[in-house]
């Protein structure tokens, strides 16, 4: 007798009058609002607008769901084009089956004509999202729970997961490795790691992604040989195994050359973004500074006027000032009156003036 296990939600859906409300969807919705979240703060810390990361997801988000739907028809076939199979059914996706693998790969060609629009180096984007993709994910795996489905084998650890009996898709109760979440720690995990690695060492050009990718790969891949639902199989392993294998070098390549080729992480992640802030911050200076001059220092007409006294009438009053312009004005009559005087004067009568 099991003494501790994980329920199983009985519905994966409840129904709000006649509208399904879906766990499997709900759990996809949330993980892609917390990346672009995430994946939005990144970009601003590296230098680039706010409110960008979400436009450029308006793109790789469909791709990405398109590409999550094919590469699990295509892999899976047998419940949509084989014997007795129901073609319809592969548009259902509320019902579960995205393979990770072709939401990234057809989210990047999304991405990739979103930063083509806007100018965007696409490998720069992909390391301010790579945190956010794997929390993404780790909230997504939810929604396996919510539908009972890639569960890992039997087992009667305390955490186990319990799965009820359906015979009508042929599904054993009992209790079962819980592989979802596993995945989902291991995806926060991911997160964690790619956060650190890059605040640590400043990667770019590609390698916060390329070391998200290698590392939820080599999770993967023993998660993967856990689970104990249909799959093809390859020399003994499952076809999902052999890709994360494959996906896992080929990010571990790419990260060593990019290493060499370009080191360092990119000074500038969307052109005019600091342009931009830096005429904002000049024209609210500017405001500042009339605002500054209009408070504290009011012009001297203003203030005469403010007395009930002309400004004239203010300087002649006397004291120091008024007396030392008093005393420049009649120098300076007199040096202006001066050769007037010695025009005046007859020839002969003692005039200095040289010729």
């Amino acid at each position: 007798m099991d003494l501790a296990f994980i329920p199983s939600p009985s519905v994966g859906v409840v129904h709000l009058g006649p509208i399904p409300l879906r766990g499997y969807a709900f759990c996809i919705i949330i993980g892609v609002f917390v990346g672009v979240w995430l994946g939005n703060k990144r970009w601003v810390q590296r230098g680039g607008r706010s409110g960008t990361v979400a436009d450029i997801a308006v793109w790789a988000v469909p791709f990405g769901l398109v590409g999550g739907r094919l590469y699990h028809v295509i892999t899976t076939y047998e419940p949509y084009f084989g014997p007795n199979g129901h073609p319809l059914d592969a548009l259902k996706v509320w019902e579960g089956g995205l393979g990770i693998w072709g939401a990234v790969a057809l989210g990047a060609v999304g991405a990739w004509i979103g930063c083509r629009r806007r100018g965007i180096p696409l490998p720069a984007y992909a390391d301010a999202l790579a945190p956010g993709l794997a929390l993404g994910q780790a909230i997504g795996r939810w929604g396996n729970w919510f539908n009972q489905e890639l569960y890992g084998k039997p087992t009667d650890v305390p955490w186990a997961l319990e799965i009820s009996s359906d015979p009508a898709i042929g599904r054993i109760g009992g209790t079962y490795h819980p592989t979802f979440l596993y995945e989902c720690l291991w995806c926060i995990g991911v997160a964690a790691l790619v956060m650190w690695a890059d605040k640590r060492f400043r990667l770019g050009h590609g390698r916060a992604f390329a070391l998200y990718v290698a590392a939820y790969c080599a999770g993967r891949a023993w998660i993967e040989y856990m689970r104990v639902d249909e799959a093809h199989h390859i020399l003994g392993l499952r076809l999902n195994v052999w890709t994360a294998l494959i996906v896992l070098v080929l990010a571990v390549a790419y990260f060593v050359v990019s290493a060499k080729r370009a080191p360092g992480r990119e000074a500038v992640v969307e052109p005019g973004a600091q342009l931009a802030e830096g005429a904002d911050g000049a024209e609210d200076a500017d405001h500042a500074d009339d605002a500054k001059v209009s408070v504290e220092k009011p012009s001297s007409k203003a203030a005469a006027e403010d007395d009930g006294e002309p400004e004239a009438e203010s300087g002649a009053d006397g004291g120091p000032e008024s007396a030392t312009d008093e005393a420049g004005d009649k120098k300076a009559a007199d040096a202006t009156d001066a050769p007037a005087a010695d025009a005046a004067k007859p020839a002969g009568s003692g005039s200095t003036t040289k010729s």
